[in-house]
């Protein structure tokens, strides 16, 4: 069948495209920033358009001469994300319709019976509905918390759980809910492609197990090896108060923990498994909740994690300019310049500048970047905790601590936009480049646009110590590069640099 899938970079959508792929669909994706998708090892057998989901012209376009449209969007982080929601499932819909489009599958959240729902729960049932009405027939399947390396609601649980032997908690830990592996809901969302067309509803997809979300915590200590976590729930602690505790413990920002600590409120359980009736159960049933967490740590430790959460925009948008713009909007630009020349080989250096960040640190002055990444996370920012998905490599679109890969052209370059909270627009650009003579020179280019008089004190007042963080982080680059045998594999990074 012909698929247009949007939220192809989305966690969800970019594992769902190889499965289509493998099941003999024909796929077209549709993204803000096909640039995301240059290095998905998928990307040559797939149809890519640049498209929005809120432009009626790139909608119309990316849905002609499809067979069914799956739709895996939403805007969680934007702070009026309902109207966004609302607004890009009509123009879909109208465009599946007029297009002659024979089925949409929808991924939305199991709706509680208790009301009012979260916001978050209440937009994705309303997206389902709209859907639903829209005169294409719709599969709208509705999961819990879906267990999977690199989901945001996955994250929670697991940094939760290993940083946090002895916790308060809010009382919504008592709630019970139905999770799901990952692996479960990619299998119904590429079975929903062939059901007939007289079937238009939702229907709930479930794991086997009912947990509450405090059992949920301590089944994944066991599994993971760790000691039996102490729980105290304090009926105080609203979602609210209970997502700031999330935004400093966990990567997940406060942006997008409270839409989904809002829905834990409510108990999360599949009210019917009708789904059979039309979908056999995955070979040898949904998978249990235990062999989920396993299944998930086993990629994390492996780093074989396709797609994060963090894949998704957190700050920033397609139209912001790019450092190498010839005419910035907005005037001033700020820029910090370093070269550095070095005897190691350009193949080596390289090795080490596509290994910055996460564990391997920024080879510059950790107590400032830690610092700041505290001042980020407690003012609502992304922080340095996301890390990265592989110790070795990168990929364009990929989200890096608190910078987003803007660009990679290995072995030259390496742009960072920053996703940070600051007055203005920030990247950070690495670059290698062989020296006629033998050994390699590094660039290094740090860009600033301000917003406002905000921005230009912001720049000011971090200008003395660029030395100590720009300059250490050149230095120690090109050191920890001299020091390391050329580069012939990228098997091993050699030891990480705080």
């Amino acid at each position: 069948m012909r698929c247009v899938v949007f939220g192809a970079t989305g966690y969800i959508g970019g594992r769902l495209v190889p499965e289509l792929v493998q099941a003999g669909h024909r796929v077209r994706v549709v993204a803000r920033t096909p640039a995301k998708l240059a290095e998905v090892p998928w990307r040559d057998r797939v149809e890519v358009l640049r498209g929005d989901v809120t432009a009626d012209a790139d909608v119309r376009e990316a849905v002609a001469g499809q067979e069914v449209v799956y739709y895996l969007v939403h805007s969680l982080t934007q702070h009026d994300f309902t109207d966004i929601d609302q607004h890009a499932a009509r123009t879909v819909a109208a465009a599946a319709q007029a297009a002659g489009v024979e089925r949409i599958v929808y991924l939305g959240g199991i709706v509680a019976d208790r009301v009012p729902l979260s916001r978050h729960i209440a937009s994705r049932a309303e997206v389902g509905t709209i859907f639903r009405e829209s005169g294409v027939p719709t599969v709208e399947l509705r999961a819990a918390v879906i267990i999977g390396s690199g989901s945001a609601s996955f994250e929670m649980l697991r940094y939760l759980s290993e940083r946090l032997p002895a916790m308060v908690t809010p009382r919504w830990v008592h709630n019970r809910i139905q999770p799901i592996a990952v692996r479960d809901v990619l299998y119904y969302l590429v079975q929903a492609a062939g059901l007939p067309a007289d079937v238009n509803r939702a229907f709930d997809i479930g794991g086997p197990d009912v947990l509450t979300y405090l059992t949920m915590m301590r089944r994944y200590a066991a599994v993971a090896g760790l000691p039996r976590r102490v729980v105290l729930p304090i009926p105080v602690l609203t979602p609210w108060l209970s997502a700031q505790w999330v935004n400093v413990v966990t990567p997940v920002p406060r942006a997008l923990a409270i839409p989904l600590i809002e829905s834990l409120v409510h108990e999360m359980v599949c009210h019917e498994h009708d789904i059979s009736d039309h979908i056999p159960d995955p070979e040898g049933g949904t998978t249990p909740y235990e062999r989920a967490v396993e299944l998930a740590l086993a990629r994390i430790r492996n780093a074989q994690v396709p797609t994060r959460w963090s894949d998704a925009d957190i700050a920033g948008a397609p139209a912001d300019p790019l450092p190498s713009d010839p005419d910035w909007s907005g005037g001033s630009l700020y820029q910090d310049i370093r070269e550095q020349r070095t005897d190691a080989d350009p193949a080596t250096l390289w090795s080490v500048v596509e290994a910055i960040g996460g564990e391997n640190g920024w080879y510059s002055f950790p107590l400032a970047w830690s610092l700041r990444g505290w001042i980020d996370r407690l003012g609502g920012g992304v922080g340095l905790r996301r890390g990265r998905k592989n110790p070795l490599r990168l990929h364009t679109g990929e989200a890096l601590d608190w910078w987003r890969v803007e660009l990679i052209d290995r072995p030259r370059i390496l742009r960072l936009r920053a996703e940070m909270k600051v007055p203005g627009l920030a990247w950070l650009e690495l670059g290698v480049e062989p020296e006629p003579g033998g050994g390699a020179r590094y660039h290094q280019r740090a860009v600033f646009q301000p917003r406002g008089l905000a921005g230009h004190l912001y720049w000011k007042a971090i200008t003395p110590f660029h030395d100590i963080v720009f300059g250490g982080m050149a230095r120690n680059i090109t050191g920890t590069a001299e020091h390391r045998a050329p580069a012939t594999t990228t098997e091993d990074p050699g030891p990480p640099h705080k």
